[in-house]
């Protein structure tokens, strides 16, 4: 059994140049020479380290996940200005949200952005999932024991995401197994200036991103996305980095999911200083989207080997896998999948004799190769791995033949929504929405309470006018 490897905790996938070139100078005091990356956006140290070193090194707070019980906050801070955004979240406000969380989270916390397409959903404990609303987020729990991500039935604001998901960790001793209780016993913790849900959470498919190069921001900056296949980052190359990044006034770094890192804010006048660097060090900035879109385990060689194997067969038969994303886990694995296919290695069987026993697989794929919907299809199972080649082409060819068409079956009923007008009540002050579909828990209104049935002594959930204020209008709902 491979040791757990020890982790720095970096709140967001971000750190300053200045604070990951003291986690290099750590690390090659700790005897590496490369550091790696996690799918939390965490920084990893690949090899064992000398524990009794840990004193000389009063800024880092080492840690192993399962261990300690410590988790990393995930966010899509990476994504902001160079992918789809929601208007109103911005790098600064990323920082300003994820900047709260002062204590160590024991539950794993998204801060997450749905129209950028780099950085996973539905991935940690406590998703919060910026709304239309400024400031205000949707909240999707799928706690310890829990088989399924449930919508927290209000909107959070910016300013309480800290003490509400500290709330929930508190909470975690009284077993809840719904959302209803969840929701109960947080407002009975703690005070929050929550807001009523209006309209179901929208997530636009994007393809999946192409996240590494030179590229250009605006007529003046740039962005550097930096990927290694053995997930080994040369620790002399990244403190040379951080100190171009220091002379370039670059203020941030920000680490992906997909053990990779992006710079943003490269000045034009210094583009030429950079390609300079990474000449000097050998940087291959020129990898396929064949092997970028890979999710692996840390440190797993067979994993890492039968990536290999599958991306050459694919460069092979020239096959095309734009937008797809792939991980390869084990039947033992407790962490959520993220990506549109997924390779599922089994537990082999009890060894008899000398009898060789090889490994074999599943094949699961995400509904409409979408790995937002959580929910994964079973494509073929106990397959040996010569079979797999042939058969994650097979499903490469199935998305692009769907890629644009409607949904599946099941998901008709809902794409009729996008088109449907339902009827509901705006508050004529702030513009806020009554939806009779979800009620206001806010004020203990229920689900499907028609707008005629409210009390009088109602007030609007943000500015609190009265019930007089609220006007009926016609809203168009969409849901994927």
């Amino acid at each position: 059994m491979m040791k757990e490897p020890y982790r720095l905790r970096i709140n967001g996938g971000v750190l300053s140049p200045g604070e990951l070139h003291y986690i290099c100078e750590a690390a090659e005091a700790l005897g590496l020479d490369a550091i790696s990356f996690g799918s939390r956006q965490d920084i990893i140290f690949p090899e064992e380290i000398d524990e009794s070193k840990f004193s000389q090194f009063n800024k880092i707070q080492f840690v192993k996940p399962k261990r300690d019980g410590v988790e990393n906050i995930s966010s899509s801070y990476v994504s902001a200005e160079i992918l789809p955004s929601t208007s109103w979240l911005t790098s600064d406000r990323y920082l300003y949200v994820i900047e709260q969380f002062k204590h160590n989270p024991k539950l794993r916390i998204n801060v997450i952005d749905p129209k950028q397409r780099l950085v996973p959903l539905f991935t940690g404990n406590v998703n919060f999932i910026a709304s239309e609303h400024e400031d205000y987020w949707y909240l999707y729990l799928r706690l310890p024991g829990w088989e399924k991500t449930k919508m927290y039935p209000a909107l959070i604001y910016s300013w309480d995401m800290d003490k509400i998901e500290l709330a929930i960790e508190n909470i975690l001793i009284e077993e809840p197994e719904s959302i209803e209780m969840v929701f109960d016993l947080v407002s009975d913790a703690i005070d929050t200036n929550n807001r009523t849900v209006d309209k179901p959470l929208e997530v636009p498919f994007y393809p999946f991103p192409y996240y590494e190069g030179m590229n250009r921001i605006a007529s003046d900056r740039y962005w550097l996305g930096l990927y290694w296949r053995n997930n080994r980052y040369d620790l002399k190359f990244l403190k040379a980095m951080c100190e171009l990044c220091s002379e370039n006034k670059i203020g941030k770094i920000s680490i992906t999911p997909w053990k990779s890192f992006i710079v943003k804010g490269i000045p034009l006048e210094s583009k030429l200083k950079w390609e300079k660097l990474l000449g000097k060090f050998g940087i291959n900035v020129r990898h396929s989207m064949l092997e970028m879109n890979w999710h692996l385990p840390v440190n797993d060689k067979d994993a890492l080997n039968l990536k290999k194997y599958l991306v050459t067969n694919f460069d092979q038969n020239d096959i095309s896998t734009y937008g797809l994303t792939f991980g390869i886990t084990s039947y033992d694995s407790d962490t959520y999948n993220f990506t549109s296919i997924v390779v599922e290695k089994n537990k082999k069987p009890e060894q008899i004799g000398d009898f060789k026993i090889r490994d074999t697989y599943n094949l699961l794929y995400a509904k409409n190769f979408d790995p937002n919907t959580q929910e994964y299809i079973m494509h073929v199972q106990d397959v040996d791995k010569v079979e797999l080649p042939g058969l994650l082409m097979e499903l490469s060819q199935l998305y692009f033949e769907q890629l644009g068409n409607e949904p599946e079956q099941e998901t008709v009923k809902t794409i009729i929504k996008e088109t449907t007008e339902e009827e509901v009540y705006q508050c004529s002050e702030c513009m806020t929405v009554y939806n009779e579909s979800y009620g206001d828990i806010t004020q203990e209104i229920l689900p499907n309470t028609p707008f005629k049935s409210l009390p009088n002594t109602y007030e609007c959930s943000v500015c609190d006018a009265p019930l007089s204020s609220f006007e009926k209008k016609m809203l168009k709902t969409k849901m994927r």
